[in-house]
């Protein structure tokens, strides 16, 4: 009789354990599936490209305008790399009064493409690269912008300095915009090919 009941008590006590372990192992069950619902759910949100990035920045809404004007959007938006030297608004302001406009007039279209390629480098350098390569070279290191035209890159006080084809100077302000299809430094002014 004892051993009956031991055994009964032994079952019982085994039923109760699997119940328990049976509904452990359900909840473990939905929290996952519930986990992987929020996680199947979240959006990855995706870095825009050049001209998506300026796009977001009212720093760069002349840049943008003029982008568009010269009919650059569709280059500046494809797969690159590309690093883009930008200027801010300020760095347009700098021009001599009535260049900007002129600049995005239709018929100065080819100008204007001029200018702004020249500001763009084919691949992506990121500051701690451009520093590098910048050390690498005595101090100087000279890039060939799309536009064909080179300028030199520089440190001054510890900043990336650009001097153009015609000796005027930049300086980069913000280094290491990210974007899906390069990276952007902004520039304090607008550097200008011969």
């Amino acid at each position: 009789m004892k051993l009956a009941k031991t055994f009964s008590t032994l079952v019982l006590v085994g039923l109760i354990t699997a119940s328990c372990g049976k509904k452990e192992k359900e909840e473990s069950m939905e929290m996952t599936d519930s986990t992987t619902v929020v996680v199947d759910t979240m959006a990855v949100a995706e870095t825009p490209n050049i001209v998506g990035v300026a796009s977001g920045n009212a720093d760069f809404s002349t840049l943008v305008t003029a982008v568009q004007a010269a009919g650059l959007v569709e280059t500046l938006s494809s797969e690159g790399p590309f690093t883009v030297f930008a200027p801010n608004n300020a760095a347009f302001a700098k021009l001599p009064a009535g260049t900007v406009d002129s600049l995005l007039k239709p018929e100065s279209a080819d100008k204007l493409k001029s200018v702004l390629t020249y500001h763009v480098v084919s691949g992506k350098f990121d500051a701690a690269t451009v520093i590098d390569a910048i050390n690498k070279n005595n101090g100087k290191y000279t890039v060939t912008t799309v536009q064909g035209g080179t300028i030199t890159l520089s440190l001054k006080d510890g900043k990336v300095m650009l001097t153009d084809a015609n000796g005027g100077t930049a300086i980069v302000i913000l280094a290491d915009v990210a974007a899906s299809n390069g990276v952007i430094h902004a520039i304090d002014t607008v550097v200008m090919p011969k």
